[in-house]
C-alpha cells in the first residue's frame, strides 16, 4: 500500500498509536478486538513470524526504504502511515526505537491446561506490575527453557509497547495465559509449586530435589514485598538464592534468570 503521510497529531487514522491508553487498546469489554503496538523493526518481525496479525504500521519517513523496507512486504495490504521524526515523537510520546511501531491483534486468551498441557517447567508471575520487570522475566524464559508463563491478573500486561519491547519480542516465543493466584489447576496437572521467596524453611536453589521434579512451576513475586505468606505457605517448596557480601534478594528479574538457569537444565531443547 502507498503510505499515508500524516501532516496533524489530530488524524484520527492514528489515534491508536499515540492516544488510546493501554485499557482501552487492550478492549476489556470486547477483548478479541483488543490491539497491542509493537515496537521496532526486529520485534514486529517476530510477531509475524508467531502469526499474529498486523492492523497498521507507522514508520519514520526516512525508514521507509531502510528497517521498515521488508516488514511492508511481510505485512501485506495494511495502512502504513508516515511523518518526520519530530512529528511521530510528538505524536508517540517518545522517539521512536528504529522508527516503527506496528498496530497488531492480540491473541485469543489460552486456558491454562492448554497452554501446560506438554510443559515440565512452568514460570508464574505473581502481581509483577513493572513493566520493564515482566519483559525481562519473558526474555530469560524464553533464553533458558522455561516452558510456559502463567500470570496473576494483578501482574502487568506483558504485550503492554515497554513489556514488549523489553523482551525483544520474546513474548511471542513462549506460551503464556493468565490464571488465579491459587494455582489448583497447575497441581491438578500434576506441578509441584516452587515459590522464590526468603524464608527460615527456604531451600537453595541447587537443591537436587528441585531438580529431580518432573514438572516444576517456578513462582516469583512483587518487586517490593515479593511473594505473600499465603502464597508461601501453600507452595511445596521454598526455594531462595544463595547470596554473598550481606545482600539478601536480587532485583524480580535478575532472580528469574538465575532461577530459571538452574531449575530448567534439562539438556539443550534446540538439538
Amino acid at each position: 500500500m502507498q503510505p499515508i503521510e500524516i501532516q496533524s497529531l489530530d488524524d484520527p487514522r492514528v489515534a491508536l498509536f499515540g492516544r488510546l491508553t493501554e485499557a482501552q487498546l487492550r478492549n476489556r469489554l470486547e477483548p478479541d478486538q483488543g490491539i497491542f503496538i509493537a515496537e521496532s523493526p526486529k520485534v514486529i518481525r517476530v510477531a509475524l513470524q508467531r502469526g499474529l496479525k498486523p492492523l497498521a504500521l507507522l514508520c519514520e519517513r526516512r525508514h521507509l526504504e531502510g528497517d521498515a523496507a521488508p516488514l511492508l512486504e511481510l505485512c501485506g495490504d495494511i495502512p502504513v502511515y508516515t511523518g518526520s521524526r519530530e512529528l511521530l515523537s510528538s505524536l508517540t510520546g517518545y522517539v521512536l526505537t528504529r522508527g516503527v511501531l506496528c498496530a497488531m491483534r492480540r491473541p485469543a486468551v489460552r486456558p491454562v491446561r492448554e497452554v501446560c498441557r506438554h510443559a515440565c517447567r512452568v514460570a508464574v508471575i505473581d502481581g509483577v506490575v513493572d513493566t520493564t520487570n515482566i519483559g525481562a522475566i519473558f526474555r530469560s524464559a524464553a533464553a533458558l527453557g522455561v516452558d510456559a508463563v502463567l500470570l496473576t491478573p494483578s501482574s502487568c500486561d506483558p504485550l503492554n509497547r515497554r513489556a514488549v519491547r523489553v523482551s525483544m519480542g520474546s513474548v511471542f516465543l513462549v506460551p503464556w495465559t493468565w490464571t488465579d493466584a491459587s494455582l489448583d489447576e497447575l497441581r491438578q496437572m500434576g506441578f509441584r509449586i516452587a515459590a522464590m521467596a526468603l524464608a527460615d524453611k527456604a531451600v537453595p536453589l541447587d537443591d537436587p530435589a528441585l531438580a529431580d521434579e518432573p514438572r516444576l512451576a517456578i513462582v516469583l513475586g512483587t518487586e517490593g514485598d515479593g511473594l505473600s505468606c499465603q502464597a508461601i505457605d501453600g507452595a511445596d517448596y521454598v526455594v531462595r538464592i544463595p547470596m554473598h557480601h550481606g545482600v539478601d534478594s536480587l532485583n524480580v528479574a535478575a532472580a528469574s534468570a538465575v532461577a530459571f538457569w538452574q531449575l530448567c537444565r534439562r539438556g539443550n531443547k534446540d538439538e
